[in-house]
C-alpha cells in the first residue's frame, strides 16, 4: 500500500472507529485498526469482537492499493500531534507501516492483515431505510435510561422494535424507563421484529451517526445488527435474552397531573440538587394546588427549598424521587411544557411533553 493524505482524511475516519479499541486487550490484534486503500477509497476498521465500526473516506492520491495493520492509538496520536494542514505520506513494506509528514517520519509495527478478526454477521433478515436524524433522536430520547454493568444482562442495552407502523426504542435499568415511538412508511414484510442492542454499541452509534444527513439502512440478523451510512458501517451482537414488558410499566390513567414549564423546573431541581445526598440523590416533591414545593437535604443536616408556581389543581401530595432521573428527562424533553402524571405517593410517575408524546418516561418513586 501507497498512498498520500491530507491529515484530516485520515483523523476524521479514524476518530468514527477508534471507540471500539479497548485501552487493555487480550488479544494484541484488537488494539489495531486494519486499513484499506482500494481504488479512490480509503476505508477503516477497529473491532473489540463485541461490536465493528469502519468509516469510508473518498482520496485522490491512492499510488498502490493494499492493506495495512497498524496500532490504532498510536496512529491516532501522531494525526493529532501534526499540524493541522499536513499531507501525509503512508507506505507499507514487509512488517512495517513508514509514515512521513514534512521533516516528520514515524514508523510503526504492523501485524498481518490477513489475521486481523472478521466479525460473522449470520444470516441477513429484516432490512429497514430510515432517516439518520430520526434514528439520532430515537436514541438520544431513550438511551441514558439504558443500565451500566447490570446483573440482569438484558437491560444493559436498548430494545429495538420494528413494525409495519414505526419503530420504538425502550430503555430501563429497573428504577426508570424511557420510551419513544416514532410513525414511519417501513417495509411491509417487517412485523413485530425485537432486538436488544448492547450499551456500547448503541453509545458507539450514536457517535457514527451524529454528523450524517442521509439515510441509514438498518439490517437485522439473527445475532447481529447492521447499520449502513453513507461513510461507514456499524456493526454488533445483539444481546440474547427476553426484555422486559414495558406495557406493565407504564402507569394506567393517574389521577393527578402537573404541568411546569420546562426550563423553570429544570433549573430548579438543578438547585436542589446540590444539596442533596450524594449517593442517594433524593428530592421530595410536595404538590398542592398550583404549587410545587422541591426539598432536599443530605447527611450534614443541609437542606434546599424552591417553590415553584405551577398548574395543578388535584389532591396534595407528596413524593420522592432520585433528582438525576428527573433532570435527565428534561434534558431529553424539546417542548417548553413537562407533564407529570401521577397516581399516589408509592406509585411511579409519568412524564411527557403535552404536545407530543411520542416520546414518554417513567420514573420510580423512593423513600426519603
Amino acid at each position: 500500500m501507497k498512498l498520500v493524505v491530507q491529515r484530516n482524511d485520515l483523523l476524521v475516519p479514524l476518530q468514527k472507529v477508534i471507540g471500539a479499541i479497548e485501552k487493555r486487550q487480550t488479544m494484541p490484534m484488537l488494539s489495531n485498526v486494519l486499513i484499506k486503500s482500494s481504488g479512490d477509497q480509503l476505508t477503516m476498521t477497529a473491532t473489540d469482537l463485541e461490536i465493528t465500526l469502519k468509516s469510508t473516506r473518498e482520496l485522490s492520491e491512492i499510488q498502490e492499493e493494499g492493506y495495512a495493520v497498524v496500532p490504532a492509538r498510536k496512529l491516532f496520536d501522531i494525526c493529532k500531534a501534526l499540524p493541522e494542514n499536513s499531507v501525509l505520506k503512508i507506505k507499507t513494506s514487509e512488517e512495517r507501516v513508514t509514515i512521513t509528514s514534512g521533516s516528520s517520519r514515524f514508523t510503526l509495527a504492523s501485524l498481518p492483515p490477513g489475521d486481523f478478526p472478521v466479525q460473522e454477521e449470520g444470516h441477513a433478515g429484516a432490512k429497514v431505510t430510515l432517516d439518520a436524524q430520526l434514528v439520532t433522536d430515537l436514541l438520544d430520547k431513550t438511551s441514558f435510561a439504558m443500565a451500566n454493568q447490570d446483573v440482569r444482562y438484558y437491560l444493559n442495552g436498548l430494545m429495538l422494535e420494528i413494525l409495519p407502523e414505526g419503530i420504538r426504542a425502550v430503555a430501563t435499568d429497573g428504577h426508570r424507563l424511557a420510551y419513544c415511538f416514532e410513525n414511519l412508511d417501513v417495509e411491509s414484510d417487517v412485523q413485530n421484529l425485537q432486538v436488544i442492542v448492547p450499551r456500547k454499541g448503541i453509545l458507539e452509534l450514536k457517535r457514527l451517526i451524529q454528523e450524517e444527513e442521509h439515510e441509514l439502512t438498518l439490517v437485522f440478523g439473527n445475532k447481529h445488527i447492521k447499520v449502513i451510512s453513507k461513510n461507514g458501517e456499524f456493526i454488533s451482537k445483539l444481546i440474547d435474552g427476553r426484555f422486559p414488558d414495558y406495557k406493565r410499566v407504564m402507569p394506567d390513567e393517574p389521577q393527578n397531573h402537573l404541568y411546569i414549564s420546562r426550563s423553570v423546573l429544570r433549573d430548579a431541581l438543578q438547585r436542589a440538587a446540590i444539596l442533596s445526598n450524594e449517593k442517594y440523590r433524593g428530592i421530595r416533591l410536595a404538590l398542592s394546588e398550583n404549587e410545587l414545593l422541591l426539598e432536599a437535604h443530605n447527611a450534614e443536616q443541609e437542606e434546599a427549598e424552591e417553590i415553584i408556581e405551577v398548574e395543578y389543581n388535584d389532591s396534595a401530595l407528596q413524593i420522592g424521587f432520585n433528582v438525576q432521573y428527573l433532570l435527565d428527562v428534561t434534558q431529553v424533553l424539546k417542548g417548553s411544557t413537562v407533564r407529570i402524571s401521577m397516581q399516589d405517593s408509592s406509585s411511579s410517575a409519568l412524564m411527557d411533553d403535552p404536545d407530543d408524546t411520542s416520546a414518554r418516561y417513567v420514573v420510580m418513586p423512593m423513600r426519603l
